[in-house]
């Protein structure tokens, strides 16, 4: 039992450490040391409301810790959103007049399982020992950015920053505040310089918004003119605006949530005189973070770290993007239990599936780098042969195109062969900004990527894909009890029609210059698509457009894919979302750490919602594209075309692969393959089935 301030301070309770007289009973403070939770479930209702009954018997503040977050003892609600699970480690720590003795007495409780049945505490008390890493041969999480790494744990701690809470010159802390925020400014401004693709480095600009945020500003001038130091008003300001933030239960907010914990703890370094701690890992490194900032994702020294898994952050968050940039494989949402490993702990980081491997054998190892020797090798030959067309053996082409986000990947795109954009991210135009683009900025923006592709490639542009996990601070949507089923895609035309509509007059300025096609996505219903066609077909008449200009639909909801031979009469073509249609399929959170393993497009229901989209476009003479994660998916592409796949979108450094993977085969033999799969039971199967096929 050790005493410690912990955090008492900000909760108003004078610390022991803190000029309080020794002994006093007022400012008595005890810290437990790390118990192991024994119950099956962990600290569900009825353990919890144990120990909450308990708690209440005192009279001090008692707060109960679970890796960095801690909350009140006393509150139900809250002991249960740290979702303590049997085997995580938990601390308690009080202050007031009896603390010692309520952290004596809990701390027990916990260890005995909180009264609940024999059964249930299967770990003993003794487990309040310090605790090992778990014996398990690996943990999973969430694939942010592709690649193979072998090396060694190095786990990134963030240090407290202490600060001061009063002051006694309001005036003078305002003055510091603005010099560091000025300062801010400066550095952030040359970590932009210093990232080479301008893409990444407005992630960067947008950090500079940040810091002239009027809320945020006002959140800290507020707390400066009621007596508090400025470090201490900034960094409540900042932390509150983090934690609303990530609170929204949201993967991309919450991505924005860590942008405002980075650039808020460089403020607060300057305001507090505090060096910026220098990450030091050893060579071969793979780091293991709660979260990493993109401030220290953009200063990995690649010589020495090979990849990095973060229990927080997501596939969409800036450093996943940064980590795809750096060419490093990263992993997000990985297995708490990661951050117990000790330093030094020999993995394999597979950034594909999203695994981290445990204690590897030699002979693992030895594989990993034969294959990534092999990969290497491969690449490049597939480049040789990157401009030629994907013809199967028996003389069958699959078009193959890319997925972009931006005019420097439509380039890259053509340079690695592809034969146009099957998914053009147009939202990536409305991100990163507080006003949303007008239909001038967006026009030139569309026509620069159409001029990359020239005129014999096609260009398809799907418009505005927001809300769900991609919400626009300035286009504030009514609160939803489950938005990825509310006003997100084409349904933001019944709230915002003019954002539509001035996205497809910008749109069809780009058309003399490629292949256009307007794509459409979320659509559930034939209306919908009719309400979609026919107000392109006013804008080309209103603009007097007069290129030949498709109008087509994403097939993400499962009532498309078993309408489909209706909804080929109305559009021109569909292009699968299987992300999404996983997702509806499913009923899965594509993005949720722990679901996402088991959200597998290769799910036979999924395949013969893809079998059955396929079926009803052909009917009518339309083709079928598929731009989800799957098409990228080397396994996937013989059963893709085995499905009667016309065109596959893929990410840009995979084409010359999927490529070369596509004339590795002949569509009557991913045909036979792809009808056993289509009458499989799980997804497993239907992954055994095409290892051995693909073999």
């Amino acid at each position: 039992m050790t005493q410690t301030p912990r955090h008492f301070e900000e909760h108003g309770i004078p610390s022991p450490l803190s000029g309080d007289p020794a002994g006093s009973k007022a400012s008595e403070s005890a810290t437990s040391e790390p118990v192991v939770v024994p119950n099956t479930v962990g600290l569900h209702a009825r353990p919890a409301a144990a120990l909450v009954n308990a708690a209440k018997a005192y009279a001090s503040e008692i707060r109960l810790r679970r890796g960095t977050r801690d909350v009140n003892a006393k509150s139900l609600v809250s002991i249960m959103s740290l979702g303590v699970r049997q085997g995580d480690a938990v601390q308690l720590s009080a202050c007031g007049p009896d603390a010692i003795e309520a952290v004596h007495a809990l701390i027990a409780l916990i260890a005995s399982g909180c009264g609940v049945s024999e059964e249930e505490a299967v770990l003993p008390p003794s487990a309040t020992s310090a605790i090992k890493p778990p014996q398990i041969q690996r943990m999973m999480g969430t694939p942010a950015a592709p690649g193979l790494a072998v090396g060694t744990i190095f786990q990134v701690r963030q240090h407290e920053i202490i600060v001061e809470k009063q002051a006694d010159d309001p005036s003078r802390e305002r003055q510091r505040l603005d010099l560091a925020l000025q300062n801010a400014v400066t550095q952030v401004a040359s970590l932009a310089e210093s990232i080479a693709d301008p893409d990444k480095a407005a992630i960067f600009s947008a950090h500079e918004e940040l810091l002239s945020d009027p809320e945020l500003l006002d959140l800290a001038i507020s707390g400066i003119s009621h007596g508090q130091s400025a470090a201490y008003a900034w960094q409540s300001a900042f932390q509150a605006y983090a934690v609303q933030l990530a609170s929204l239960d949201n993967e991309v907010l919450a991505g924005r949530a860590n942008d405002i914990r980075d650039i808020g703890r460089r403020v607060l370094r300057l305001i507090a005189g505090v060096q910026e701690e220098a990450l030091t890992p050893p060579d071969n490194a793979i780091l293991i973070a709660e979260d990493l900032t993109p401030s220290e994702t953009a200063h990995l020294d690649r010589n020495k770290v090979l990849g990095f898994c973060t229990k927080g952050g997501g596939a969409s968050s800036h450093v996943a993007i940064l980590a795809r940039s750096l060419g490093l494989p990263a992993i997000c949402g990985i297995d708490e239990r990661a951050l117990q490993l000790a330093n030094g702990t020999t993995v394999i980081l597979d950034g594909h599936a999203g695994v981290l491997h445990l204690h590897p054998s030699t002979e693992a190892i030895q594989a990993i780098r034969t294959q990534q020797t092999r990969a290497a090798q491969q690449f490049a030959i597939n480049l040789t042969h990157a401009s030629e067309q994907a013809i199967t053996q028996d003389g069958h082409r699959i078009e193959i195109v890319a997925n972009i986000g931006n005019l420097q990947e439509a380039r890259e795109a053509v340079a690695q062969g592809a034969e146009g954009v099957g998914l053009l991210r147009s939202e990536f135009l409305y991100l990163e900004r507080t006003t949303a683009p007008s239909e001038e900025e967006q026009a030139t923006t569309y026509s620069n990527i159409a001029q990359a592709l020239g005129p014999q490639r096609i260009l398809v542009l799907r418009t505005l894909d927001i809300g769900g996990d991609k919400p626009l601070p300035y286009l504030p949507l009514p609160p939803e009890d489950n938005p990825y089923l509310g006003i997100r895609g084409i349904r933001l035309n019944q709230v915002e029609p003019e954002i539509l509509r001035a996205q497809v007059r910008a749109a069809l300025r780009a058309a003399p210059y490629a292949r256009l096609h307007i794509m459409f996505p979320m659509i559930a219903t034939l209306e919908e698509v009719r309400e979609a066609r026919a107000m392109v077909q006013n804008e080309i008449t209103a603009t007097r457009c007069g290129s030949d200009v498709k109008i087509g639909i994403m097939v993400e909801v499962p009532s498309v894919a078993v309408m489909a031979e209706k909804f080929a009469q109305e559009a021109d073509f569909f292009s699968i979302g299987t992300n999404d249609l996983t997702q509806y399929t499913l009923a899965m959170d594509r993005g949720h750490p722990r679901l996402a393993q088991i959200a597998d497009a290769l799910h036979p229901s999924v395949l013969n919602f893809i079998a059955m989209t396929s079926d009803g476009a052909h009917k009518h003479g339309k083709w079928v594209g598929v731009c989800g994660g799957m098409a990228s998916d080397m396994i996937a592409v013989p059963l893709l075309i085995g499905l009667g796949i016309d065109e596959l979108s893929v990410s840009v450094p995979s084409i010359p692969a999927i490529k070369a993977q596509v004339r590795k085969f002949s569509k009557k033999a991913c045909i036979e393959m792809a009808q056993k799969a289509l009458r499989l039971d799980t997804a497993k199967e239907v992954r055994a089935l095409l290892e051995e096929f693909t073999r």
